[in-house]
């Protein structure tokens, strides 16, 4: 095994301990192998000057550009000095400022003329971009060593400019990379032989030479294509696997008891079932009818009647004689899931025991909330089996919970479950149960690859009969406050002509949520807005709306940290048509279906994210009167905010959205939030752009492992896939 030992060799060996250090705490990357995958984020040819003109402000960023003049100003009656240097492009000038007993090195260095690196942090300072302090290094000074091997560098190459930190800059970076770039002819190759020469690929060596070192463009392309593969073929394996190894499960197969509760169910229905619920129904009672568990993903958009196709598999299940449990992510949801099937279900949901001629069953809530009694109770029910249907919170998956015959498992909202709850769910079942995941976050279709790899996926892309169009527009309230007035003037028209409306707020408003005390690491867009004002708050604007322009409507709130019992009153009464107005967070966000609801204003609306805006928005237009959703923000014409509001406004479509979505986030967000149990190591796979290279993986990787599942033929790409899949275990214990 000596052959990994070069990539798992520490840095602070080849690098000494201040380095080493500093990447390992703010780049993550500790050992040789870690720091060969930071790849340049791109490559500055010689000659060519950065643009200056699109310089994003808040980051970090490398130019290279002249000096076009330099002056020292003094300030505090001469007891204070600072250097001011403007530097060009030919296109744009950028300002450097450097204060105080900094000033004296630059002033010697940077003399008009002269061409230079640059690192630093952009900031306005008097409408002007500007680098204060920043780390230079000259690339045409012969007076240092270290200065004509950059100008040699320089003139001979591209140069890399690396994905760097205030600590760290990309040429230094750059320096440690060649320290280690020797290990790099150590590297196993993780793509099988007969697959890289069938596809032309040159050596993993030679690409991390030449991601690292390109002497042309031709190379990089060339080392991005190969490294490229490697990601979406070792990702790939790793779900092949997972699949390979779900087939060898056994499970019992059920098929629905002709003139059963499923018959029953369809009967009474009032109306008849979409095409596309048809075929994906077809679809899951397929996969239950085999004795390996089923595992499909079931996405649709919001209100394409993916409830509706569980409900008809869960009770498909109960007629084989078998439970069902559908596993919702909030208490809210699973009552409300639960007062929706009771409803569809009607005297059905009220039967004695399991196949007891009356056709019926029992469906049972479980949350964590639910009184000593009540709780009692339902635990009694699943054990004996005269439950057949139960919906719940996480407290399903707790040890007390026994079934009678646990035979499927839904999964509503999947981005809020790992694959660990699944699996815990799962093993409830005397064989594991079927499983069907449910997502109302439409995804394109490479990312259900790469992220949902391990379930076959179905889609409902068409919404049933009578849901109504839904108008969006966004409401510019700093610089068109009439636009705001005339927002609640719609609410009010809504509301006169019998309708209800949503007033989403991003937060809740007691002193319990601090915006101040935000966990995580910030964005930049939040870091730019972190000194303006705290989000709008729920208890604020209710009590602004029903003092002013909502006086005399029933305007009441609903958020997260009010009693179960509380909140379950209030949707009751929205429901019901006894409340007019609902201010509320995104605890709405999923599942809420009152259909009278036809008006929603989102509040702050650019901090949610693109794929939140859409799900918010599907909570109206659910009855036969059309919807409307205003988008009102505080932010700039010209932000990426304000962009991504104008195209949640533009398009209904799901799809399109998440597209949109992923383009603007990186999708380590998404893939790192979907997916426990595999490390999402993109580094220079694009999960939109590279479409083509995820299918043609995911077909490579489904070949080799039904020809060699253990892939004892295949050591090095074992190794792989236990770098990929350990560190990831280990981090989920440390969590844990």
């Amino acid at each position: 095994m000596d052959r990994v030992s070069a990539f798992d060799e520490p840095l602070k060996k080849l690098l000494g301990g201040p380095t080493a250090k500093v990447m390992a705490e703010h780049l993550d990357l500790h050992t040789v192998g870690d720091l060969l995958h930071h790849y340049p984020r791109r490559y500055e040819e010689r000659g060519r000057l950065t643009a200056l003109t699109d310089l994003p402000l808040d980051e970090h960023v490398t130019v290279v550009a002249q000096v076009a003049d330099a002056r020292v100003l003094t300030f505090n009656g001469g007891r204070g000095k600072r250097l001011e240097v403007t530097l060009t492009d030919g296109h744009g000038r950028l300002q450097l400022v450097f204060f105080g007993h900094g000033v004296h090195k630059p002033h010697k260095d940077l003399l008009p003329g002269r061409r230079a690196m640059f690192a630093g942090k952009v900031s306005v300072f008097n409408r002007k971009m500007q680098l204060a302090h920043p780390t230079y290094q000259l690339l045409d000074a012969a007076d240092t060593d270290e200065a004509s091997e950059a100008a040699d560098a320089f003139a001979g190459k591209l140069l890399p400019i690396y994905p760097a930190c205030k600590q760290l800059d990309s040429w230094r970076i750059a320096k440690a990379v060649d320290a280690v770039l020797p290990s790099a002819r150590e590297a196993v190759d993780p793509l099988p032989e007969a697959l890289r020469e069938g596809r032309g690929f040159t050596s993993l060596p030679e690409a991390l030479l030449k991601i690292h070192r390109p002497a042309t463009k031709a190379d990089v392309a060339a080392a991005r294509d190969r490294l490229k593969w490697d990601e979406a073929f070792v990702l790939q394996v790793a779900l092949a696997r997972r699949r390979y190894a779900d087939t060898q499960l056994p499970a019992v197969a059920r098929r629905p008891a002709p003139g059963g509760l499923l018959d029953a169910f369809d009967a009474k229905l009032p109306f008849t079932l979409t095409d596309g619920q048809q075929k994906v129904s077809k679809e899951i009672f397929d996969d239950l009818a085999t004795e390996h568990p089923m595992h499909r993903l079931l996405q649709g958009e919001v209100g394409s009647g993916k409830t509706m196709v569980a409900l008809r598999a869960m009770l498909a299940v109960v007629d084989a004689g078998g439970q069902a449990a559908m596993l919702a992510p909030t208490e809210v949801l699973a009552q409300q899931h639960h007062r929706s099937i009771t409803e569809m279900m009607g005297e059905l949901a009220e039967g004695g025991m399991l196949g007891g001629s009356d056709q019926g069953t029992k469906v049972v809530l479980l949350t964590g909330s639910m009184g000593t009694a009540a709780r009692r109770q339902a635990l009694l029910d699943l054990v004996t089996g005269e439950a057949g249907v139960v919906i719940g919170t996480h407290a399903l998956i707790e040890d007390k919970v026994k079934f009678h015959d646990l035979g499927l498992v839904v999964v509503d909202e999947q981005h809020r479950f790992g694959v660990e709850q699944r699996d815990a769910l799962r093993s409830k079942g005397k064989q594991p149960p079927h499983l069907l995941v449910m997502t109302a976050t439409p995804i394109p279709r490479t990312v259900a690859m790469t992220v949902f790899g391990d379930l076959e996926t179905s889609v409902l892309d068409q919404l049933p009969a009578g849901r109504s169009p839904i108008a969006s527009h966004v409401v510019p309230a700093k610089d068109k406050p009439h636009f705001l007035s005339r927002a609640w003037e719609r609410v009010r028209e809504e509301v006169e002509n019998g309708h209800q409306a949503y007033v989403v707020c991003p937060r809740i408003g007691d002193d319990e949520d601090d915006p101040g005390k935000k966990k995580g690491k910030k964005s930049a867009e939040e870091e730019a807005t972190a000194d303006k004002r705290p989000p709008l708050a729920v208890l604020e604007i209710a009590e602004q709306l029903a003092k002013g322009p909502l006086n005399g409507l029933r305007v009441e709130v609903l958020h997260g940290r009010m009693q179960p019992d509380d909140k379950d009153d209030v949707m009751r009464r929205f429901a019901a048509g006894d409340v007019d107005v609902l201010v509320a967070t995104t605890v709405i966000e999923v599942g809420v279906n009152v259909p009278n609801a036809t008006a929603m204003v989102i509040m702050d609306a650019d901090r949610f994210g693109v794929s939140q805006l859409h799900q918010l928005r599907g909570r109206v237009g659910r009855g036969s009167a059309p919807g409307l959703c205003l988008l009102v923000t505080e932010a700039h014409e010209a932000s990426p905010a304000r962009a991504r509001l104008g195209a949640v406004a533009a398009t209904l479509d799901g799809f399109e959205l998440s597209r949109i979505d992923l383009e603007q986030r990186r999708e380590g967000d998404v893939l790192g939030q979907a997916q426990s149990g595999v490390r999402s190591s993109l580094r220079v796979l694009n999960v939109i752009d590279d479409e083509e290279v995820i299918a043609a993986a995911r077909q490579e990787a489904v070949a080799v492992v039904a020809a060699d599942p253990e892939l004892e033929h295949l050591p090095e790409l074992r190794t792989a896939l236990d770098a990929l899949l350990d560190k990831e275990r280990e981090e989920y214990l440390d969590k844990g």
